[in-house]
């Protein structure tokens, strides 16, 4: 909560309202270890699994580098997003402190591109699963499975935000004792001591015997970042769900403190395992996909069928967080005047109910894009969302510019997170976001997700100026 003061906060007009940076009418219905396996769980999404085979074909063992290149970046930005959060927990997270350290333009700018990346994640992440299940019952049609998938799980964020936390720590529970398994019985193939493994004993020979470490040059490793860097997305929810948390300082605090050990542990500890196991260029990585190759490496029985139950997990919790973080995102851009009111409105139970099913509609009409016009509307919705992550990250940058000034002249006492080596280590990750854009659009598969997610910014930030430059004609009036 943020102290009562007289002056208006940035990018809010003199005598306008004030915009409340709360959770509002949201219930604290968040256990801590609720919040504890969301922060653990976010950072690992279904791209991790799926996507890493393509990274590895692309730049080999140097993919390590670019694993660490891009956690290195998460865990600045989340550094300074938690030392917001911790300040002023808000359900609209680093939205809502847009808002107040850049403008009102800012605030709504940033919320509604990131509300629209996660209703896009809903039919990605909807139609990933029903492969899944189709594969297993195929006499349900995977339309079908896309919608049961959906209604229970938006029937699961309308009981209440409880609900959400308890299926999140199942869901994201299997996903961290299913990475850290393999972690630890992949170190011990690796290094001999499991018996019955194809490849025991190897140690690290295979991450420089077929073409060296940089088997595709150097550069590759700047490929490999485009490639990874949105299988990162996800670690920020954490800082949304504290605001429904009964102590969401301690909650902040504990996520960004761990999140070195987090990506450490689960990106490039189970991405090294892959990479001792198999040589970098073994045909099963890209057939079969990294892990289940490995799986069938150290000799686990049924290894598919293990990793797609662990993937659908996987897509199951980023289906949950992605409504939750859409709908609670919406509930912040009503609270603060920048969305309808509806949907700053809750239920008996706390749930933000028209923020939700808004935002599920809108993931419904996705998922029918998908099976309907997959090659055009749903690619153009997936390409202008592509680059939203980074938009975000360099947001939160600026942002922490100018909150920190913001809060030791308010609220001093409530900075108990603080970003290392202020502000140096800001403008540095500002510079290596930006490199990363920039590198994109010189890269043919990358410039259509940048040239496409820049129009769309652009379109939203013309709106919200336009709605600000309204806004004080009236006043004037």
């Amino acid at each position: 909560m943020t102290s009562q003061t007289t002056l208006a906060k940035p990018g809010q007009e003199p005598g306008e309202p004030d915009r409340p940076d709360s959770s509002g009418g949201l219930q604290a219905g968040l256990k801590n270890r609720h919040l504890s396996m969301i922060a653990i769980g976010g950072v690992i999404g279904a791209g991790l699994f799926v996507g890493s085979s393509a990274g590895i074909a692309a730049a080999g063992p140097a993919i390590l580098l670019s694993y660490a290149m891009v956690g290195l970046m998460v865990v600045l930005v989340m550094r300074m997003l938690g030392e917001m959060a911790a300040a002023r927990p808000s359900s609209g997270s680093f939205s809502a402190y847009a808002d107040q350290g850049l403008g009102r333009w800012a605030g709504f700018s940033i919320g509604w591109l990131y509300w629209f990346f996660w209703v896009v994640v809903l039919a990605v992440e909807a139609t990933a699963g029903a492969k899944i299940l189709e594969s297993w019952i195929p006499g349900v049609p995977q339309w079908a499975w896309a919608l049961i998938v959906m209604v229970v799980l938006t029937a699961t964020n309308l009981v209440s935000v409880g609900s959400y936390g308890e299926f999140e720590f199942w869901f994201a529970g299997i996903k961290v004792v299913a990475i850290g398994a393999f972690v630890v019985i992949g170190f011990l193939a690796v290094f001999g001591f499991l018996p019955g493994a194809d490849n025991a004993g190897s140690g690290l020979a295979h991450l420089t015997d077929s073409g060296g470490f940089f088997p595709e040059g150097p550069g590759a490793i700047l490929t490999g970042v485009l490639m990874v860097v949105f299988s990162f997305m996800g670690s920020e929810i954490v800082t949304l769900a504290a605001g429904e948390s009964s102590d969401p300082q301690r909650a902040v605090s504990k996520a960004t403190n761990s999140v070195i050990w987090r990506i450490a542990v689960f990106y490039l500890g189970s991405i090294f395992v892959v990479l001792t196991l198999l040589p970098w260029n073994d045909p099963s990585i890209v057939e079969k996909g990294s892990y289940v190759a490995a799986l069938d490496v150290i000799g686990i029985p049924h290894a598919g069928q293990v990793m797609d139950f662990i993937v659908l997990t996987a897509v199951l919790s980023c289906l949950n967080s992605g409504l939750y973080t859409a709908s609670r995102m919406a509930f912040s851009l009503g609270e603060r005047g920048d969305a309808p009111k509806a949907f700053a409105k809750v239920n008996q139970r706390g749930v933000p109910q028209a923020a939700i099913l808004s935002s599920v509609v809108f993931g419904f009409v996705a998922v029918f894009f998908n099976y309907q016009w997959p090659d055009t509307v749903f690619q153009f919705l997936l390409n202008s969302s592509g680059a939203v992550a980074l938009f975000v990250w360099l947001v939160i940058c600026f942002t922490q510019l100018r909150m920190r000034g913001i809060i030791l002249r308010e609220t001093p006492g409530k900075l108990v997170v603080r970003m290392w080596l202020f502000p140096y280590l800001t403008w540095a990750t500002i510079a290596m976001i930006s490199f990363v854009l920039v590198y994109m659009l010189t890269d043919d598969a990358a410039r259509e997700q940048v040239v496409l997610s820049l129009l769309v910014a652009a379109l939203v930030v013309g709106i919200s100026l336009f709605r600000e430059l309204r806004g004080r004609k009236a006043v004037a009036k």
